[in-house]
């Protein structure tokens, strides 16, 4: 695997910063967030100074029931070939469920939502990465998921899932440690216990961020600095195997560069630590084997005489190795294989139903299904929520200036009854014209903004601007209000 070295996570708000930065080797992309044709000025200079830029995709959906779609893979690798990147990366995840596997609505989380351990999520999943796989220009990486729910009737530890996957496939690992202290604080999880189940040779790099604990309950937030534990788990991975690669995520709330530039060091600090475990463990393996071979040579120093003796006296062979030893077993690459496509389809209607059910229950509103923890599915279901306005503020800044301090509230009002079908950008439009209709907004300033800015982004194309057709627009407007 190519070598890496400390990375960090480039976002607009934050990129002179990062162009500024000392150490920064590589940095990586939100892959939705960059147009091949019109590269971010940022990006182009950094690429120019010859720092690695890797897309960072966030809405293909791997871990669904259905087959990746093939224009998001287009589009990714769109983006491999703008940006020269030697891999791209994605999550084990699913992002929408519904539709014709399941002859539901298609419904869509707008954010990550952790598969099931089970053997037929991990058979799909394998499918949908080797299609993935074909259909991409470089090597392809997958990240582990934070959780805050738990499905039940789970069959493989995280450590396990990911070793199948890998072996299978041949897929890169793109480990995030802060996921895998989420995990422990949400699932009971062991980190090490996780590190030592993974194939730690398959890992292209790693993730750090922060998140914050509320009420027992850990958020990976990527808003907040990263706290010890996280780093002790990075410490632990690179007393293990030395990284490729390591990256400081960060997606809002953004401090000052200095002090991102203290969590790289921070960072560098928690791998090179590891990095020194590493070789005192290693260096006592070393004296362990040369010990043990000095003593293996002593022994038969002293038996050879013997040996040679009782072997000229019998005339006896060496003994032949048993005949079972010699014939070569088939990898478990190819078992894996060949039982993935015997199992794809009828795993992949057993995933589509149970995905669908737990989606619809996160952001419909309809019953919690059998086995999963109700107060864990609250949290997770206002997670979302949560997530979704803060998303469609980004994509529609207006709406939050237009309706002021009472944006939240009105948005968070209407997820409760309106999931999310058709991406953020026709949610935002669909919420201001939820807002429009039956005279929800009172203050007639804000309406008419907001009907203003609706009508501006509705139709197949901006409105005019010239004075003559805005004229002809208030004339009408009067008209019809006579």
């Amino acid at each position: 695997m190519e070598r890496l070295g400390t990375g960090i996570g480039w976002r607009p708000e934050i990129a002179d910063a990062v162009e500024r930065m000392p150490g920064i080797d590589w940095v990586e992309a939100v892959a939705e967030n960059v147009c091949p044709g019109h590269l971010p000025e940022s990006l182009v200079r950094l690429r120019e100074r010859g720092v690695t830029v890797i897309p960072h995709g966030v809405s293909l959906g791997l871990g669904g029931a259905e087959r990746p779609d093939a224009g998001r893979l287009a589009e990714l690798a769109e983006r491999v070939q703008a940006l020269g990147a030697p891999l791209i990366t994605e999550h084990i995840a699913f992002v929408r469920a519904g539709g014709p596997l399941t002859a539901s609505p298609r419904l869509e989380a707008g954010h990550l939502l952790s598969v099931p351990r089970t053997r037929d999520a991990l058979d799909v999943l394998c499918e949908n990465v080797r299609i993935a796989q074909d259909a991409l220009p470089v090597p392809l990486a997958v990240e582990n998921i934070a959780a805050l729910i738990s499905w039940p009737g789970e069959e493989m530890t995280e450590g396990q899932f990911l070793y199948e996957l890998a072996d299978r496939t041949g897929v890169r690992l793109l480990i995030d440690v802060a996921n895998l202290h989420t995990n422990h604080v949400n699932r009971g999880e062991d980190p090490a216990k996780a590190l030592a189940e993974l194939p730690l040779e398959a890992i292209a790099y790693v993730h750090v961020a922060g998140g914050f604990e509320r009420d027992g309950v850990w958020h990976d937030s990527h808003a907040h600095a990263v706290p010890q534990p996280v780093l002790d788990i990075l410490t632990d991975l690179a007393s293990r195997v030395t990284p490729p690669g390591v990256l400081l995520e960060r997606d809002e709330n953004f401090p000052e560069p200095g002090e991102l530039e203290r969590e790289l060091g921070a960072i560098r600090g928690a791998v090179e630590k590891g990095a020194v475990e590493k070789g005192a463990v290693e260096r006592e393996a070393a004296e362990g084997r040369a010990a043990a071979e000095g003593r293996a040579a002593a022994e038969g120093a002293a038996l050879g005489g013997l040996a040679s003796a009782e072997t000229s006296s019998s005339g006896s062979r060496p003994r032949e190795t048993p005949r079972a030893a010699q014939v070569p077993r088939e990898t478990p690459t190819r078992d894996g294989a060949v039982r993935a496509e015997a199992v794809a389809e009828p795993a992949r209607q057993r995933l589509a139903l149970a995905q669908a059910s737990l989606l619809s229950a996160l952001v419909a509103g309809t019953p919690v299904p059998e086995g999963f923890d109700r107060v864990r599915l609250g949290v997770q279901a206002r997670a979302l929520a949560g997530k979704r306005a803060d998303v469609v503020a980004k994509v529609a800044p207006e709406l939050p200036v237009i309706l002021g301090n009472g944006y939240r509230r009105a948005f968070l009002g209407y997820s409760q009854g309106h999931p999310m079908t058709d991406g953020y950008r026709r949610d935002a439009l669909d919420f201001a014209g939820y807002l429009l209709a039956d005279g929800r907004l009172e203050d007639a300033r804000v309406r008419s903004e907001l009907q203003e800015w609706w009508l501006e982004r509705s139709g197949p194309r901006p409105r005019s601007r010239r004075p003559g057709v805005r004229l002809a627009r208030a004339t009408r407007r009067v008209l019809l209000r006579r």
